[in-house]
């Protein structure tokens, strides 16, 4: 599924349920930050290999990817009230990556 698919169907469950009215770019803005700390409260206090192996248990996994889900929802939302194409802001940011941090060989 590519970005475009993404924002359809995120845009078409928001709107049957009448969510849009909340859906400000400034409100959505918050949400993704609130969400990713919801994501972090999950890694908090713990060693990357703790979490690494906290990622092992099914349930906690599920758990950490309904979080990322949460945040990518809504920073879609965001993009589409904002007019962005979020995959061609994805290519274009990676091409000035490459420029920016070249391989060295």
């Amino acid at each position: 599924m590519d970005f475009g698919e993404l924002e359809r169907k995120v845009v078409v469950f928001r709107d049957a349920r009448g969510w849009a009215k909340y859906h400000t770019p400034k409100n959505l803005a918050i949400s993704a930050v609130v969400e990713l700390g919801e994501l972090l409260e999950h890694f908090q206090w713990e060693t990357d290999e703790e979490i690494l192996e906290l990622a092992e248990n099914p349930t906690k996994r599920e758990a950490i990817a309904d979080e990322i889900a949460d945040v990518i929802i809504y920073l879609t939302l965001l993009a589409h009230e904002l007019g962005i194409d979020l995959d061609e802001a994805v290519k274009r940011k990676l091409e000035k990556n490459e420029e920016k941090y070249p391989v060295k060989a």
